[in-house]
């Protein structure tokens, strides 16, 4: 199964609300605050890599307070 981290960058105050709509996608695995360059840091699996995509671009990406994203997809466990 094909896994990644994807780091979040939201808008300012938006943390605890993109954290809660994060964790209602199937396939997020785990999510987190993060203090740096980035605000969230979410893992997540999918049972393609053409699921993990979507999941990125279609569910993450679209909510509506993410401003960017960086996925790194996980080669090995």
């Amino acid at each position: 199964m094909p896994r990644a981290f994807v780091l979040i960058n939201v808008e300012s105050g938006s943390e605890d609300e993109v954290l809660k709509e994060l964790k209602k996608i199937e396939g997020v695995e785990e999510s987190y605050f993060s203090y740096g360059v980035y605000d969230l840091i979410t893992k997540i699996k999918a049972d393609t890599m053409e699921h993990l995509k979507d999941l990125v671009t279609h569910k993450i990406r679209a909510l509506s307070k993410v401003r960017s994203t960086l996925t790194l997809i996980m080669m090995e466990e």
